[in-house]
């Protein structure tokens, strides 16, 4: 792994869980919240920052975030898309990083209760042993998350039409995408309705918590 490389979560938080019918990153799984389950798998030696962006109202989950050592972005203004939450995310890494157009950023939705450490350290592997500059994980037959890109390519976020959202960098430059195949079903597996939830929770001891 190159010392020189630096590589930040982005962890859009902001979203307001209409499909779930309560605050889904606040839901308890095996004794943690979805947001701090998730926020463990990435606290990793290969990732500098973890920046999580909520809306100005939520302070439980700022709370939630902050007590996991994330950075936390509230915006003045609740973003209305995970677009929009990406280019603050971007912005405060900019600022508060300055980061090398060879680093990198990796989009980890908040929703992804069940990624975990191994997962995250097999696709840190991947990503610092190439010259990649869009890295993704599929599973099967589809695509997940974190996406990994090269830092040079956070300037096309804020031009996006706003008819567009981020996988407009996928087809943008699709000849860049490098899939790599994982036998993990957690890079694919997300939550937005209680039937998501509740399917997790069933298979899940209670107490767990690793």
């Amino acid at each position: 792994m190159s010392a020189r490389r630096r590589l930040f979560a982005v962890i859009p938080a902001a979203g307001s869980s209409r499909r779930m019918g309560q605050p889904k990153l606040l839901l308890q799984l095996g004794g943690k919240t979805v947001l701090a389950r998730l926020l463990e798998a990435l606290d990793r030696p290969g990732v500098t920052a973890r920046i999580v962006v909520v809306r100005p109202d939520d302070e439980p989950l700022r709370r939630e975030a902050a007590s996991a050592g994330a950075v936390v972005v509230q915006p003045a203004v609740a973003p209305p898309e995970m677009r929009q939450s990406v280019e603050e995310a971007l912005r405060e890494i900019r600022q508060r990083y300055a980061p090398d157009e060879s680093d990198g950023w990796m989009l980890v939705p908040g929703d992804h209760p069940v990624l975990d450490r191994e997962v995250i350290d097999l696709l840190l592997e991947r990503w610092y042993a190439g010259d990649h500059r869009i890295l993704v994980p599929k599973y099967g037959t589809r695509r997940g998350h974190p996406t990994f890109f090269r830092w040079d390519l956070a300037k096309d976020v804020p031009n996006l039409d706003a008819t567009c959202g981020l996988n407009w960098l996928m087809k943008q430059h699709a000849s860049e995408v490098t899939e790599f195949e994982v036998a993990s079903a957690a890079v694919t597996t997300d939550l937005d309705t209680p039937e998501d939830f509740e399917a997790l929770r069933k298979g899940w001891p209670e107490n767990e918590s690793s």
